[in-house]
């Protein structure tokens, strides 16, 4: 999940097991419950049109999504855009999310502004897909796997970049990376789920060190666009070298 430019709702008091057990953070994305809109309907909401648009420009420029998708693809999960991306107006703390009941990308249309923020939110999402795609993820039941997907999506969509990080007036020098990690993945978590901050933090401790160096399908962290070329091009020539095994 995405964060917005606000901090993550706190966790809710319980009411009950059964509350706590049914929700998982569907509330943030209000959209998923109504019957869809006709084209027609949708086409004459700008941020409908423009969310559209930036979801196009990334998917066919953006080197963390192109390598995202060609991985997904070898996989054995095409994505398809019509399918498998949908613009919808969001709670105002979340930019994006992953419905893994329905294998779709939720882009918040109405949070979602400029075109680097779509591309970050793109990539984080995609990497939610391609755990679901290559690995038998619990999402709604074990935080640990919940924890580890957010792991991965913070450190290889860009999230934690030096650049975003200035913009968010963070600084830092030796292991800020990691720690900006492991504060976005904890705040995902409190946004989604009805668990307490502690237990968001020792399900991310407990598992930091195996999803924070699980670099598939990058290969490398990529700290830059530069560095999401390389390992575009990288993954390219892995794909082409096992073709001639």
């Amino acid at each position: 999940m995405e964060e917005g430019a606000g901090e993550s709702p706190p966790a809710a008091e319980k009411k009950g097991a059964e509350e706590e057990e049914d929700d998982f953070g569907y509330r943030l994305f209000p959209d998923r419950n109504k019957k869809p809109q006709s084209f027609l309907v949708r086409s004459l909401f700008t941020f409908h049109n423009k969310c559209q648009l930036m979801l196009r420009f990334t998917l066919e420029t953006n080197p963390y999504a192109r390598l995202l998708l060609e991985a997904l693809k070898q996989s054995g999960c095409t994505v398809f855009n019509d399918r498998h991306f949908s613009c919808e107006n969001c709670d105002g703390c979340v930019s994006g999310g992953f419905d893994a009941a329905t294998s779709q990308i939720v882009l918040c249309q109405n949070n979602i502004r400029q075109q680097s923020h779509m591309n970050r939110v793109v990539a984080h999402e995609l990497i939610h897909a391609f755990d679901h795609c290559r690995a038998h993820v619990d999402w709604f039941k074990n935080v640990k796997h919940l924890a580890c997907s957010e792991i991965r999506a913070a450190n290889l969509s860009g999230d934690c970049t030096l650049m975003n990080e200035i913009a968010r007036f963070k600084f830092g020098l030796k292991g800020h990376h990691q720690t900006c990690v492991r504060d976005r993945a904890i705040r995902s978590i409190l946004a989604v789920r009805k668990v307490s901050k502690e237990t968001a933090e020792k399900a991310v401790d407990e598992v930091f060190d195996a999803c924070f160096n699980d670099l598939e399908p990058f290969g490398r962290i990529p700290h830059s666009k530069a560095d999401a070329k390389r390992a575009y091009r990288d993954f390219q020539n892995r794909d082409r070298y096992y073709a001639n095994l």
